[in-house]
């Protein structure tokens, strides 16, 4: 058996550093629904679209776009890669990912994560110290809205709850799947405790340092959906050597961008980093790259990282037909 492989979209608009030159957002939106679409037709199993806030990662309203996609898909799992559940209302956060659900026929997911910018928890309201309860309460709430028909409940965070029923329905029994992102033990035994699957960060940094928590939520999880996936920076071409020069400079633009959530500390230094946390090769070199990592965590599913940095439309593209063409078939099951 092979693991689920999902198309992870941040959405970063940064200029190709070769020309100076960045599209417009338009361009750079429409480009991400293509890349879904060539995405299902290469093997992939679902797309997951970023949501951020007042960056240069310009996708704010991922359901929107995810919506798109499903009109012109007919297999493709349908994600946010994440939602920042603590800044939204989980009542319109149920009733979109419902929406999404039934306009797919039954294709949606959601990935939850906490976030990581100060600024943003700022300019939605979020007080110091407060984030940790907050989307816990979010999150607590969301599953409550999508598995029951009529709910009562009242919170700290927002207002109280008397016989709500969120329309339309979800499409999908008990609901659609929702996964915690997460960095932390915390968040990691969260998910053991409601019973979801753990997605791991997506922040170039060395995979392999999440084993431990990865460990704790197998060792403390006793429910069937406890499947582990983790987003990896991924660029391949038939060539090795083609692959790391054509992406080196996206890469270290890309990662230069990207170094403030970084969060480790160390220099950044672009050829360590395409051998170790981001994947970059011909397709043998990035399938077993990926199998040892699938390996090591023991991983349900791989979310491929590849538009980033200003890369070509053309060139975004041409890599993920490769990686579905001779990469997919080579993955295997941690």
């Amino acid at each position: 058996m092979r693991p689920d492989v999902y198309l992870l979209i941040l959405g970063d608009l940064l200029p190709d550093p070769r020309t100076g030159q960045a599209v417009s957002e338009a361009e750079r939106l429409r480009a991400m629904v293509e890349q879904a679409v060539v995405a299902e037709e290469s093997g992939f199993t679902g797309v997951a679209i970023g949501e951020h806030h007042f960056t240069r990662y310009i996708v704010s309203a991922p359901e929107l776009v995810l919506a798109a996609i499903a009109a012109r898909t007919r297999t493709l799992r349908l994600s946010t890669g994440v939602t920042l559940l603590a800044h939204r209302d989980p009542v319109l956060v149920a009733e979109e990912l419902a929406t999404l659900d039934v306009l797919s026929s039954g294709r949606a997911e959601l990935i939850v994560a906490r976030g990581v910018s100060q600024e943003t928890d700022a300019a939605f309201g979020i007080g110091q110290g407060e984030l940790r309860a907050r989307f816990e309460e979010h999150l607590r709430l969301l599953l409550l809205l999508l598995e029951k028909p009529e709910v009562n409940w009242a919170g700290r965070f927002r207002g109280p709850l008397a016989g709500v029923t969120t329309t339309p329905r979800p499409v999908q029994a008990p609901r659609p799947t929702v996964w915690v992102g997460s960095g932390s033990a915390a968040s990691a035994d969260l998910a053991v405790e409601l019973g979801l699957p753990l997605m791991l960060p997506s922040t170039l940094r060395d995979p392999v340092g999440y084993a431990p928590m990865v460990r704790r939520y197998r060792e403390r999880s006793r429910f069937a959906d406890a499947r582990v996936a983790l987003p990896s920076h991924v660029f391949v071409a038939p060539s090795a050597a083609q692959a790391r020069r054509q992406w080196r400079p996206h890469l270290a633009s890309y990662a230069a961008f990207a170094d403030e959530w970084r969060g480790d500390g160390t220099r950044l230094d672009v050829d360590r980093l395409m051998t170790g946390a981001a994947v970059c090769g011909d397709p043998a070199e990035v399938a077993g790259r990926l199998n040892h990592l699938g390996s090591v965590l023991g991983l349900d599913a791989h979310l491929v990282i590849v538009d980033i940095g200003g890369l070509a439309q053309r060139e975004v593209l041409a890599v993920i037909r490769l990686f579905g063409t001779e990469v997919i078939p080579q993955l295997r099951l941690g």
